[in-house]
């Protein structure tokens, strides 16, 4: 340990990216110290919450050593330079394991990085490895995957939500400062909110997700999950940017996230959506009721909009379906049973059934802007429930997937609109589970989502409350 460091090898992982990512800049502690202690924690701690499917640890202290002497000479690349991150193991990573938490893809070893991954080693930021996940992505209960499921840090008894779980339970439970998770329909944000971190979900095309394995080209996105919103914002600031072999990626004006997050937000018009609210836990009301008081208070104040949970999901099954082809039928036995199911719903979709779905997602992306002549912002309750237990859904399997499609209820439209929002602790549970907030933005407006979450988290310590898995 350096003899200027504050802190223990033990209490580093604890630290946040932007305190960790500040102490290596003035070499108060060196990337080496960092990996070493997450790798010590991951070592301690993975086996019971089974976040990591592969610890690419020799690698990492090897990618630390190098950051080190980069450092040490001077040559500083940004916040990100020598911090260690891990990743969600459906993003492909050059001569490292991509499984999908799959047995289809259990042998799977790429040739290339993903663009999220180049960028993020372009930024000197170390890769302790592949995060856990429900199989394909396709689940929001992180209940499905050859490697058995990830575990909710506040209480191992309780899912941790998906589908990009073992993302969640490593940021949550300090195995890495950050990691990158995928998100369809909510599964960065579902995942933050049932284990009390920050999860933002960009912009459709902001993130490249070339390299990423697909589960639907129209929907799925690339996102930061940390445990605050400024830990949010220096990923966000290294990962976004226009792909040209992306056919999906967009260029928008550029923004400098981690100053933007300190914009005022005494001029923000916010929306509440009360759609959002139906049939909603109580806990889990009352939190973001409060929350929603307090931001009214720092903003122009609160309205209420009209805006549906009601959702199509023609084009994610057909596109599920299409990708799955070069997998089956040679494999069709490696699958999961109920992930096959859900893969092979999307045979019956016929080709002018899929047009007419494209055509109306895009039309809708068009539509919901006019919601943002009114207000900046809108408030929901980020899901309608807390965390279930495994004991929960196992005991009705065939109610696994409706009890999904609640848990996504309040996430899932925002992937048809393509708009960035952000899932931030608000609360606890009595039983002590986290309760999350959603903020969303008009296209591009990552910058107002960032600043409110964090003005938020400037006057509120739920984000920096711990679970206690020593």
């Amino acid at each position: 340990m350096s003899s200027s460091a504050k802190n223990s090898a033990s209490e580093l992982p604890l630290l946040d990216l932007s305190d960790a990512s500040r102490a290596v800049q003035k070499k108060e502690v060196s990337p080496v110290e960092l990996t070493q202690a997450c790798l010590e924690r991951i070592e301690k701690l993975n086996p019971r919450l089974n976040a990591f499917i592969t610890i690419t640890g020799a690698a990492a202290l090897e990618e630390a050593r190098k950051a080190e002497a980069e450092i040490a000479r001077g040559e500083w690349k940004g916040p990100l330079h020598g911090i260690p991150l891990a990743v969600k193991d459906l993003i492909e990573t050059a001569g490292v394991k991509t499984t999908a938490a799959s047995a289809v893809l259990k042998n799977n070893v790429p040739t290339a990085d993903a663009e999220v991954i180049r960028r993020l080693k372009s930024a000197g930021a170390i890769l302790l490895g592949k995060l856990n996940l429900h199989e394909f992505a396709y689940g929001g209960s992180g209940l499905i995957g050859h490697f058995g499921p990830a575990r909710n840090p506040w209480n191992t008894a309780h899912v941790t939500g998906g589908s990009s779980s073992g993302s969640a339970a490593a940021v949550a439970a300090c195995l890495c400062y950050g990691a990158i998770g995928t998100d369809t329909a909510g599964s960065i944000r579902l995942p933050a909110a049932c284990c009390g971190i920050t999860g933002l979900k960009p912009t459709y095309g902001l993130v490249s997700v070339r390299g990423v394995i697909p589960l639907s080209w129209l929907l799925d996105h690339v996102g930061p999950m940390t445990r605050t919103a400024a830990d949010a914002a220096l990923i966000l600031q290294a990962i976004a940017a226009y792909d040209p072999q992306d056919i999906g990626s967009q260029k928008f004006p550029p923004v400098y996230y981690p100053s933007a997050i300190e914009e005022s937000t005494a001029a923000l018009r916010l929306g509440v959506a009360r759609d959002y609210w139906n049939e909603v836990d109580e806990e889990t009301k009352s939190a973001v009721d409060s929350a929603v008081t307090a931001l009214a208070k720092i903003t122009v104040g609160v309205q209420e909009v009209e805006l549906s949970t009601e959702t199509d999901r023609t084009v994610v099954r057909c596109e599920a379906y299409a990708y799955q082809q070069k997998y089956l039928p040679a494999n069709e036995m490696a699958y999961d049973p109920e992930t096959l199911r859900r893969i092979c719903s999307g045979a019956d979709v016929t080709t002018p059934q899929y047009i007419q779905a494209q055509r109306e997602l895009l039309q809708q992306r068009r539509q919901i802007l006019e919601i943002f002549e009114r207000v900046d912002l809108i408030l929901t309750p980020t899901t309608p429930m807390l965390a279930p237990t495994f004991e929960e859904l196992q005991a009705e399997p065939d109610q696994l997937r409706n009890k999904e499609m609640t848990m996504l209820r309040n996430t899932r439209p925002f992937n048809v609109y393509g708009l960035p929002c952000i899932s931030l602790n608000c609360g606890f549970s009595e039983c002590g589970l986290p309760i999350g907030l959603q903020i969303i933005g008009a296209p591009g407006a990552e910058g107002s989502v960032l600043a409110l979450a964090h003005a938020y988290q400037k006057q509120t310590d739920w984000h920096k409350q711990k679970p206690l898995v020593e």
